[in-house]
């Protein structure tokens, strides 16, 4: 069993409330979890309007597939018009 860990940093430059940033976090959430089945959650930055944190798992007993599923995500979060990928780190257990 292998565990992938994706920890992504963005910047949402649009937020000009907690609200705003909200919106933009929550559909990237959503997107990920209804499109790859991983598990996401925003671990920082969480009253900071222009960036967050994401922490993304996946858990497979087939390590090229988990590194195919974080390869697609981090590629979803990139193409994200209304986020910008600041950094991203990719850990495996």
């Amino acid at each position: 069993m292998v565990i992938g860990i994706l920890t992504v940093s963005i910047s949402i430059p649009q937020a000009n409330s907690l609200k705003d940033k909200r919106r933009v976090v929550k559909s990237i959430k959503d997107r990920l979890r209804n499109g790859f089945n991983v598990s996401v959650a925003e671990i920082g930055e969480q009253d900071i309007w222009r960036t967050a944190l994401l922490g993304i798992a996946v858990i497979s007993e087939d390590a090229t597939y988990a590194n195919g599923v974080l390869s697609r995500v981090q590629d979803l979060i990139q193409n994200n018009r209304d986020a910008i990928m600041t950094s991203c780190e990719l850990e495996w257990r």
